[in-house]
């Protein structure tokens, strides 16, 4: 059972070991790939920018908020 929860890792590791590591580790570092110097270093080897997520959100959007159903 326990192979069977691997299984995706071990296939994409197969698939592209080099973005796999990449992506492990940064996650591993907790690496913000809109940050410098990660940021630059991604621009030079031609990657698009990480798209915005909702968790980038500004800091005032935080807590409840009240909403208006008619």
């Amino acid at each position: 059972m326990f192979v069977d929860e691997l299984t995706p890792f071990v296939r994409e590791l197969a698939r592209q070991p080099v973005a796999f590591c990449g992506g492990f580790f940064s996650g591993l570092f907790r690496l913000d790939l809109s940050e410098d110097p990660v940021k630059s270093w991604l621009n030079k080897q031609g990657a698009t920018p990480p798209a915005q997520s909702p968790s980038n959100a500004p800091a005032d959007s935080k807590g409840p908020q009240s909403i208006d159903i008619d």
